[in-house]
């Protein structure tokens, strides 16, 4: 039989998930007595975390008496890197989710920048915030920093898109985020699959994703036994910045030179961009070239299509709020959350057949790629 405190974490779960729960379905779906159930109801209204109904319960909204839930009435703050590429679907999460539980989510903008993310962060708290979805800057002196600081607020911290380096592995923070190396391990292994056996990667310096994505393409090309010698491996500027044209350029010779047909590129805007520029060398993509973007934003509308590993954005959003909601309304017992969403690979055309062992696509001849002669016809 479950614990109390299992039970009632489910029926917070199925109220937040539905809106609505009856009471009856309840007792089946625990498997319990009606007069169990209603016993956990009973703790869960007088802590103020659901509201009866006629026959069940529901989430409370701002109609309710004195012991709704603080959350219902809260004010979160968010701190985001950006509002414009990545970040739009995560902060409509966030606001989502904050939004059906009766709060409002206030947005300040940052520019990965350590003392610019506190600065934020101290604007919302001066407007009395009582929870807080921040994308801090993690790395060195400053970030570090920054995240002590952050660990010592009053007000609740959820991170997003970040975990605490190493260096604090103690901090008592909530995060969530998405498992960026595992994401790049599903392009590895869809190429793979098609018979590619050689595959390059090109990351946006900027991104601070970056990291992760280079550890998982390393990993899985390791755990699958590809080759890694002379595959182009390669940081370029951002799409539009000065210098990216000719490390575009850098990207597709050294693939030439290295007979690589298969490309992991980071992000949309690049590996779009990369496409276009291979176009013009006369390369066929896919026909020469598979390319795998990962983010999802753009590239269903790129020619051809691409196939994109695409961050539950949306979803992570809504889980950070989620996490900061449930950190007001038990600040004491709640044990720290770190929870990591899996990205997922949506396939279009820019991948195309599978491959022979030479990594020519199969029933078709010389690959303008290849580093070797066409053979011969002769008899």
């Amino acid at each position: 039989m479950r614990l109390a405190a299992q039970r009632r974490e489910l029926i917070l779960a199925a109220v937040r998930a539905h809106g609505v729960v009856r009471l009856a379905d309840l007792v089946d779906r625990l498997g319990v007595t009606a007069v169990t159930v209603r016993r956990d109801v009973t703790a869960l209204a007088e802590r103020g975390l659901v509201s009866r109904v006629h026959g069940g319960i529901t989430v409370p909204h701002h109609g309710d008496p004195p012991s709704s839930p603080r959350w219902a009435h809260t004010l979160v703050g968010m701190v985001a890197p950006s509002e414009d590429y990545y970040w739009p679907a995560v902060i409509q999460g966030a606001q989502a989710a904050v939004t059906a539980a009766g709060g409002r989510l206030a947005l300040h903008t940052s520019c990965y920048d350590a003392a610019e993310d506190r600065r934020q962060v101290a604007k919302l708290l001066e407007r009395g915030v009582q929870a807080l979805l921040v994308a801090p800057s993690t790395t060195g002196a400053a970030g570090i920093d920054l995240l002590h600081w952050l660990s010592g607020l009053s007000a609740p911290v959820v991170l997003i898109e970040r975990m605490p380096p190493a260096e604090l592995p103690t901090i008592g923070l909530d995060a969530a985020v998405t498992d960026h190396a595992l994401g790049a391990g599903l392009a590895v292994r869809h190429l793979a699959a098609l018979g590619h056996r050689t595959v390059g990667l090109v990351l946006s310096h900027l991104s601070p994703h970056r990291a992760a994505i280079r550890d998982g393409w390393s990993a899985a090309l390791s755990s699958l036994d590809l080759s890694s010698g002379g595959v182009p491996a390669l940081d370029v500027p951002p799409y539009g910045l000065p210098g990216w044209a000719e490390a575009c350029d850098d990207v597709l010779a050294r693939c030439v030179r290295a007979g690589v047909r298969a490309l992991l590129v980071h992000a949309d805007r690049e590996a779009i961009a990369l496409l276009e520029r291979a176009r013009d060398r006369g390369l066929d993509v896919p026909g020469d070239l598979a390319v795998v973007s990962y983010d999802d934003e753009v590239a269903a509308a790129s020619d051809p299509p691409l196939t994109a590993v695409r961050p539950q954005k949306h979803r992570l959003g809504a889980l950070a709020a989620q996490l900061a909601l449930a950190r007001v309304a038990d600040p004491l017992d709640r044990p720290v959350h770190r929870v990591t969403l899996w990205p997922s690979l949506t396939v279009r055309e820019s991948c195309g057949t599978p491959r022979d062992r030479s990594g020519r696509p199969v029933g078709t001849g010389r690959n303008r790629l290849s580093a070797e002669p066409a053979p011969s016809s002769s008899p």
